[in-house]
């Protein structure tokens, strides 16, 4: 008995233990539930809740004209909240909703997205994509005409996600000089060099985590607006552009070359007009920009270094162009090492001038040797002196370093001095040769190139860029004018001579690198042309480098000289102000009437009258032409153009000195009668208190 009734007890104890566990269980089950569901909610929102950025919208690439180069145009992902909108809303617009973006979309049916929506609200999801396409600014504005989306983001539940996308206007042109920024932050051409003024600041905003792994946009209070970038203004002019593109990717295709550059500068400034860089790719067979050979590329220039040889020469010693020079049978031997020139048998004794029209490499060489061979170090202080053994400071990153030799150096022989006189055994870049050449295009004045002008935001400018002289003399006036004429007689009479225009003169030098593998030249060239134009009067310098073309023709004469020419051609065409003004000589009419040319209209028609001539009274400017139109004079006004020289040609020296010096211009004549000739021609820009002289017969 008294074991039965202990088993009893402890039994009950037992069940009174479960029974006070399961109770408490329960309790705390109905605390979280509802007594504490607040707060728990409030860690759980914590916890899923994350700051996070926002990007700037990217800053504007523009050309010299104002044309876009580069932009960003934003995109937008649409999602949706189907919890925002009211039942009643949400009732009339859901069919209209589902039925637009089947139609807008075209991927799905009206069923589908009418039951992805429902099924969404049903189960309290607050955030949706309704479409993983982008949708562009324009569509974006009619979708918020649509039912329920345009209640907004609060009422209706619509969500804009923005997103910008680079776009290029002009494509591919200009592409590795406009460059790109990849998600790491690393890139190349002007969206690298210039990304800290083109990425702007990012801002901040709270999001939320959702299923999926995916955050959606809060928009509260602690949003912190990102700031736009700003633009960037380029000095690169978009038809000279194409132009320059256009003719190097044709020379490439034509000698199946490996890859090329081109660079058009203006003489005066220093801007960079355009800029290409075409490497070919095997694969597709076609030509990319993949590396910018222009400003990165190191390269042997060959004999468009002659032309530091030949200033070094003429400032250091007392030479003469007319001098001689025996350059042989074609083979001069350095040391141990035959230099050898293009033209088989050799040019014999020639001149100085000679020498360099016809790029003759033993003549070069033998009088570098002899002037510098003793101090070579003199030699290498010109180079110096002309910028070639320093970088330009350009303001695109990645510019390579010139690589000069010095006689300490340990690489440093006996043959170095010659073979670095034409261009051998040194390293620069097309950039700096033609930075160099531009100098004796700019009266020996050295200057930075340039190609962003200003940086600015909402119109405001920022920071602006101006062209920097390096070097304000690179030599004499004599020897300027020396070179100057020697680079003119290139393509008049040497190595050039194919790219000789009748309407327009070009002075420049080609230039022929032998490429070395294994330490061994080998039958494959890099050709280039660096020169300027108009010659007398230079307006743009330019250079072409082209890489081991193929076929018969592997000179810079016939290579890369003929991509400058049509460079130049397009350039003249489309350079109005280049051209010399075209003046139309005016002769007497036959006949009874005088000799009337043109003068002032109120004098003219005075003594017209007095003599009984019929008249056209047709014009009402001051300064007339006259002609003879069916048996009377025709007055037609002769416009008087600001900041230009007027035509005086056929005036009496009284109006001709009245209308000329109210111009502002100082007036000299010689003979007598009606003006026949004026020293400044009709059409050219004018200069306050520049002389004219007038020719009277």
């Amino acid at each position: 008995m008294n074991i039965r009734k202990s088993i009893i007890l402890r039994v009950r104890i037992a069940f009174l233990i479960i029974a006070i566990f399961a109770f408490a269980a329960l309790a705390k089950i109905f605390m979280l539930q509802n007594a504490d569901d607040r707060k728990w909610a409030k860690i759980a929102e914590e916890v899923d809740l994350q700051y996070r950025t926002v990007p700037a919208t990217r800053g504007n690439i523009y050309s010299d004209n104002g044309s876009l180069l580069a932009t960003s145009l934003p995109s937008y992902r649409l999602a949706f909240d189907p919890t925002r909108a009211s039942d009643k809303l949400y009732k009339n617009g859901l069919d209209s909703l589902a039925y637009l973006l089947s139609r807008h979309f075209n991927d799905q049916s009206r069923e589908y997205y009418k039951r992805k929506i429902n099924n969404a609200r049903l189960g309290g999801k607050r955030y949706i994509v309704l479409n993983r396409t982008l949708v562009k600014y324009q569509e974006k504005k009619e979708m918020t005409k649509w039912p329920i989306l345009r209640e907004g983001r609060l009422k209706g539940g619509i969500i804009f996600e923005k997103l910008d996308t680079r776009y290029r206007p002009f494509s591919y042109l200009g592409y590795r000089t406009v460059g790109f920024v990849n998600d790491n932050n690393d890139g190349a051409g002007l969206e690298y060099s210039f990304n800290k003024y083109l990425a702007g600041k990012d801002g901040e905003a709270l999001y939320q985590k959702i299923a999926g792994g995916k955050w959606r946009p809060l928009h509260n209070d602690s949003e912190v607006r990102p700031e736009d970038g700003y633009d960037i203004h380029t000095t690169i002019n978009v038809n000279l552009q194409d132009v320059t593109e256009s003719a190097l990717l044709n020379a490439l295709k034509d000698h199946d070359a490996d890859y090329g550059c081109a660079i058009v500068m203006e003489v005066s400034t220093g801007e960079i007009k355009a800029i290409s860089n075409l490497t070919k790719n095997e694969k597709y067979q076609d030509y990319r920009e993949v590396f910018n050979y222009a400003v990165q590329g190191l390269s042997d220039p060959g004999s468009t270094f002659k032309l530091a040889s030949m200033i070094a020469l003429l400032e250091d010693s007392n030479l003469k162009l007319s001098d001689s020079i025996d350059t042989g049978d074609g083979a001069y031997k350095f040391y141990n090492q035959t230099m050898r020139d293009h033209k088989p048998g050799g040019y014999g004794t020639i001149s100085v001038k000679e020498a360099f029209e016809y790029s003759s490499n033993i003549a070069i060489s033998k009088m570098v040797y002899s002037q510098f061979g003793s101090d070579p170090q003199r030699y290498i202080d010109y180079i110096n002196s002309f910028g070639l053994s320093q970088p330009l400071g350009f303001q695109m990153i990645g510019e390579a370093l010139p690589k000069i030799k010095n006689p300490s150096d340990k690489s440093w022989s006996g043959i170095t001095l010659p073979w670095m006189s034409i261009g051998y055994e040194v390293e620069i870049t097309p950039l700096q040769t033609l930075a160099f050449y531009n100098a004796v295009a700019n009266d020996g004045k050295l200057i930075r190139p340039i190609i962003v002008k200003s940086i600015t935001h909402a119109d405001e400018e920022i920071k602006r860029f101006e062209s920097q002289t390096l070097q304000r003399k690179i030599c004499s006036r004599q020897t300027l004018e020396e070179v100057q004429e020697l680079l003119e007689g290139v393509v008049e009479n040497g190595t050039a001579r194919n790219i000789k225009n009748s309407y327009f003169k070009i002075a420049g030098k080609t230039g022929t690198a032998q490429k070395i593998v294994n330490g061994r030249y080998i039958k494959k060239y890099s050709t280039s042309f660096a020169g300027y134009f108009p010659a007398k009067d230079p307006q743009y310098s330019c250079i072409i480098m082209i890489d081991k073309p193929k076929g018969f023709r592997q000179y810079g004469s016939n290579v890369a000289a003929p991509v400058f020419k049509e460079i130049a051609d397009n350039i003249y065409a489309r350079d109005l102000e280049m051209h010399a003004p075209y003046v139309v000589e005016q002769k007497a009419e036959e006949g009874i009437f005088p000799v009337i040319k043109a003068g002032n209209q109120e004098d003219l028609q005075r003594i017209c009258t007095a003599l009984s001539l019929p008249q056209h009274q047709v014009s009402d400017g001051e300064w007339v032409k006259a002609q003879v139109k069916n048996n009377a004079v025709l007055w037609t006004t002769d416009e008087i153009a600001p900041e230009v020289i007027p035509n005086v040609l056929g005036m009496t020296l009284r109006d001709a000195i009245f209308l000329l010096e109210n111009q502002g211009l100082r007036v000299y004549h010689n003979g007598n009668g009606r003006i026949t000739a004026q020293s400044i021609l009709p059409g050219q820009k004018m200069t306050k208190g520049s002389s004219i002289t007038l020719t009277l017969g």
